[in-house]
């Protein structure tokens, strides 16, 4: 009886290593195909599982089913090749750990559409499985709609959709390749934080180094490094990103950290009342002077929704290390055309600014005349050193051809403009909506 119990032990550690060596070469085949691709693939920890049915991830591990792994890889190492691209995919693009709460069923199947039709662009000879019936279908429609499909767009586009339970079970089984079990149910946690954070370094790594092989290989990477670009630039810090509009000039200040105590002290000491270094009077800091804040006051904003969204850039704007002590703001309302340029010079101005915050427009989207305005005051020498423009809208609007000569980004509340495509030389941001 032990012996049988020790041999159905080392069977099922046998099948557990020869899974595990299954993973291993397909990560090398990945691997070949795309080097660029080695930290992400390397990140999980492969974990034998019985409870999934063929694989599964919980941002940290690569759980797989030996038995069903080893029938998968059967069938051709391209099945289980797609199937771990597949799953650091949602990984990559942090699709397990959701920021908003959404319908679960339409959460997984809008990620795992996303991951499927990044691969299915890709020219990777190693994943490459026939694209037929209702998915060859779905691509149709999400091809004739333009634009990089996130999984938050494609879950948008299947929200607004009629579907049953019996068409979402359909293509939910068109596009399924590993278990959602394991993703984080709760996405504050510490953990989830981390592992978020974890992959979001990986994802700007893996844009710096996808770049230099994209260009080696033409643009057989473009819809990859499209993804990842888009993703890295949703995901950018509000916080973080305001610091790209301060400028460096120097202060009237203590510079505590080029002062040398040591020196300080043995000059007293030797000769008195004379140190030999002195700190410097001056240090060079980042502050903000000149800005821009357009306001898309068009027909569907709401006036509580764009005082929210002004106090918090306030509040950001105005801590101490980042606001000049003489700076411009420029207060843009503007739907089809400019309604109102409101100039901040101060704190008292920006506070009784908020306090009588009156929306004024109502009329259509057109981004254009905020811009040709903005060079306007340009041109007239209104700016000192204008850095850049924040422009928050909640609807689409046509945008300038042109480039600007700052920066500029589009700031959108989550959830009901998510798929709004902006220009290539403009970041697009996404605000939380505040808890009613």
């Amino acid at each position: 009886m032990m012996d049988t119990i020790w041999s159905e032990k080392e069977k099922g550690q046998k099948i557990a290593r020869l899974g595990q060596d299954i993973l291993q070469v397909s990560r090398n085949d990945l691997y070949l195909a795309m080097r660029f691709f080695s930290s992400a693939l390397f990140a999980l920890e492969p974990v034998p599982d019985s409870a999934v049915e063929i694989g599964a991830t919980d941002g940290s591990h690569l759980f797989y089913q030996p038995v069903s792994l080893i029938e998968l890889y059967q069938q051709g190492p391209e099945w289980v090749n797609r199937m771990v691209l597949h799953t650091v995919f949602h990984c990559l693009f942090c699709h397990p750990f959701p920021r908003q709460k959404r319908d679960p069923v339409y959460w997984n199947l809008a990620c795992d559409i996303a991951v499927e039709y990044l691969i299915d662009s890709l020219p990777l000879t190693c994943v490459r499985l026939p694209v037929r019936g209702m998915k060859r279908l779905f691509y149709q429609e999400l091809e004739s709609a333009g634009g990089i499909w996130t999984a938050e767009r494609v879950y948008g586009f299947l929200a607004g959709r009629d579907m049953d339970e019996r068409m979402a079970a359909r293509l939910a089984s068109e596009f399924w390749r590993d278990d959602h079990r394991y993703w984080q149910q709760e996405p504050d946690s510490p953990m989830s934080r981390q592992q978020r954070q974890d992959w979001d370094d990986l994802r700007e790594k893996m844009e710096a180094e996808l770049e230099h092989f994209a260009r080696e290989a033409s643009d057989e990477m473009k819809s990859l490094t499209e993804q990842i670009h888009r993703e890295n630039r949703e995901r950018y810090d509000y916080r973080e990103f305001l610091r790209k509009f301060a400028v460096l000039r120097e202060e009237m200040e203590v510079d505590l950290d080029t002062f040398d105590y040591i020196f300080y002290h043995y000059g007293m000491e030797t000769y008195g009342n004379m140190p030999l270094i002195e700190p410097l009077e001056t240090r060079e800091v980042k502050k903000v002077e000149d800005f821009v804040i357009v306001i898309d006051t068009s027909m569907s904003c709401k006036g509580e929704l764009i005082r929210w969204f002004l106090e918090e850039t306030w509040n950001v704007l105005a801590q101490a290390e980042r606001m000049s002590r003489k700076f411009q703001i420029h207060l843009i309302q503007c739907d089809d055309r400019v309604q109102e340029d409101r100039l901040i010079t101060s704190r008292e101005e920006m506070e009784q600014y908020l306090e009588h915050f009156t929306v004024r427009g109502l009329g259509g989207t057109d981004f254009r005349p905020a811009f040709a305005y903005v060079e306007k005051l340009r041109e007239q020498g209104a700016f000192t050193r204008l850095r850049g423009m924040i422009y928050f809208t909640d609807g689409y609007g046509r945008f300038p051809a042109k480039k600007p000569p700052y920066e500029t980004a589009f700031v959108f509340m989550k959830e009901d403009y998510q798929d709004a495509d902006v220009p290539p030389w403009a970041m697009k941001l996404i605000l939380e909506k505040p808890e009613e």
